[in-house]
């Protein structure tokens, strides 16, 4: 999440506040575990750019749902800011082909949170506010 939070180079409030809420509801953590975390993975992928070391932790110990989930989590971090940035969407085809989640569930995934955050048609998804089409 916070690869994805990072790529369009403004990490937010509203960014960092999602991640928090996701692996609180997630993992059922305290908010101030869960902000130490965002913390940690913010400070490791601005040290070392590299998402490899992280997705075998995430193939051995994720089943296949919990990895669609996963790919949920990490849409509705790059939608936060409503907008996907073209590395955001890069991201994501390369994550899901690493932790071995197919394109037609980061499809599905997309889709579920677009509706989720009122934009079920994907219409305007990838403008920024303000912008027609």
């Amino acid at each position: 999440m916070a690869e994805a939070a990072l790529l369009d180079g403004d990490l937010g409030d509203d960014e960092r506040r999602r991640m928090t809420d996701l692996l609180a509801e997630r993992f059922a953590l305290p908010a101030h575990d869960a902000q130490a975390l965002v913390a940690e993975a913010t400070g490791r992928m601005q040290e070392t750019q590299q998402i490899h070391p992280f997705v075998r932790a995430v193939t051995d110990g994720f089943d296949d749902a919990e990895r669609v989930r996963l790919v949920e989590m990490l849409w509705e971090v790059i939608y936060v800011d409503g907008r996907v940035h073209d590395f955001e969407a890069n991201l994501m085809r390369r994550i899901g082909g690493l932790i071995n989640v197919t394109d037609l569930d980061i499809g599905s995934a997309r889709r579920r949170v677009l509706a989720r955050i009122g934009g079920a048609d994907g219409a305007g998804a990838n403008r920024r506010p303000g912008e027609t089409g």
